[in-house]
């Protein structure tokens, strides 16, 4: 009898590299959060950590804004979309957990308010975009083994390679990545900054996305091994390394 798993993620752990790769990213995390004392970080260490995270989002979906015009409320309009979405974001986590799709769709909803038609806030493109946010929303309730970086890096491409929204996909599938990083116990305070990994590795980010927009495991598995690297900067650009 051939016995197939019921893990749907099983075949991440399959792939060379992959697990080891993911293990690294999170044992550097967890030094990070560790080493500068989670129990004692304040909430303004999580706010710095999600106006970086808008910032550089921000930047990669176009902005020319700096992190000071930023900080200081001045922002061009696509960094004051990301911000308004750093703001709501921790609070989703426990809509993501059980009800994802409506957890996107509030992410859609604050990123393009006051760009797009209320009526298409939260709303899928078009069929095909929906049947694209179900199969999101099933990768994030998976029961499975898979490393909940590998899902979260996952969410965040396949968002952003589907773009299933009319506007803002990258600012939601960056926000989503890190809610999920949170929802899923890795960095509960949101402490790392993945977006900012991103924005270093730009070139990479970029490249591997196109790849991952292919198709093809050869370009899932360089995509997870380009995210494992990036969760290692995510955590290198923490605020908490500031103190």
């Amino acid at each position: 009898m051939v016995r197939v798993s019921a893990d749907p993620l099983a075949w991440l752990l399959s792939l060379e590299g992959v697990p080891s790769a993911f293990a690294a990213a999170r044992d550097g995390i967890d030094a990070v959060l560790r080493d500068r004392g989670l129990r004692r970080t304040s909430p303004e260490v999580t706010a710095e950590s999600l106006l970086r995270g808008a910032h550089a989002s921000a930047v990669l979906e176009g902005s020319v804004s700096s992190l000071d015009e930023v900080r200081a409320g001045a922002g061009d309009e696509i960094a004051q979309d990301a911000v308004r979405v750093s703001t709501e974001l921790l609070g989703l986590m426990p809509v993501l957990r059980r009800a994802p799709l409506q957890a996107l769709a509030r992410l859609h909803a604050v990123a393009a308010a006051g760009v797009l038609p209320q009526e298409r806030l939260g709303r899928p493109r078009d069929g095909e975009a929906a049947a694209k946010l179900r199969a999101v929303g099933e990768l994030v309730t998976a029961s499975t083994d898979a490393p909940a970086l590998a899902i979260a890096s996952l969410v965040h491409a396949e968002l952003l390679t589907a773009a299933p929204f009319g506007s803002h996909n990258g600012i939601v599938a960056r926000a989503a990545e890190r809610l999920v990083i949170a929802a899923k116990g890795v960095d509960e305070k949101s402490l790392v900054v993945p977006e900012a990994a991103h924005l270093k590795l730009r070139a990479e980010y970029e490249s591997n996305l196109r790849g991952f927009e292919k198709g093809g495991q050869p370009g899932v598995h360089s995509w997870l091994l380009y995210a494992a690297e990036a969760y290692a900067a995510a955590a290198e650009a923490s605020p908490l390394l500031d103190r």
